[in-house]
């Protein structure tokens, strides 16, 4: 069998490590745990738009947010919204990221998810569907910029692995 050539290779496993953050996102935790629930499907975008920005973008943002909206059950387009501007941020800044150390990079996950996360927030609150009292919601991206060394090198690992190209 003849192997494929050409650019674009690893579909399938772009799409897989996209589900498997979205069973992470949604796998449950006890109730003192669900606050430091980081934001899976949110990394591994942030991942895919460094390591691949001319493959995944805002439209793979939006379908991995639509996709999070049907599985959670939330406001339809509210996280593909989120999505969206956490993806055109990152391809805005993909270039100086990969120059970035591991805490740079963690420091500005950081600031990407608390975008996302207060997005949602206002959302929730202008449709009177809000049900945190406080910012308490804000650790989830806290605990998404601690653990973003080992996504981004447990995903690169994969990329390389599998000649995602």
């Amino acid at each position: 069998m003849a192997k494929r050539s050409g650019r674009h290779r690893g579909g399938w496993i772009i799409f897989a490590t996209f589900v498997v953050a979205a069973l992470f996102t949604v796998f449950p935790l006890p109730e003192w745990l669900e606050s430091f629930r980081p934001e899976w499907v949110a990394l591994v975008l942030i991942y895919w738009v460094l390591a691949l920005p001319d493959r995944i973008g805002l439209f793979t943002a939006w379908l991995a947010g639509f996709f999070m909206d049907v599985l959670e059950g939330s406001l339809l387009g509210l996280n593909a919204l989120t999505l969206a501007l956490v993806a055109y941020l990152s391809l805005s800044l993909y270039q100086r990221m990969r120059m970035f150390t591991a805490v740079q990079q963690s420091a500005t996950v950081l600031i990407l998810i608390g975008m996302h996360q207060l997005l949602s927030f206002w959302v929730l609150t202008a449709n009177n569907q809000n049900t945190a009292p406080n910012l308490i919601f804000m650790i989830s991206a806290l605990s998404s910029a601690i653990i973003w060394p080992f996504v981004f090198f447990g995903l690169r690992y994969i990329r390389r692995t599998f000649q995602v190209g």
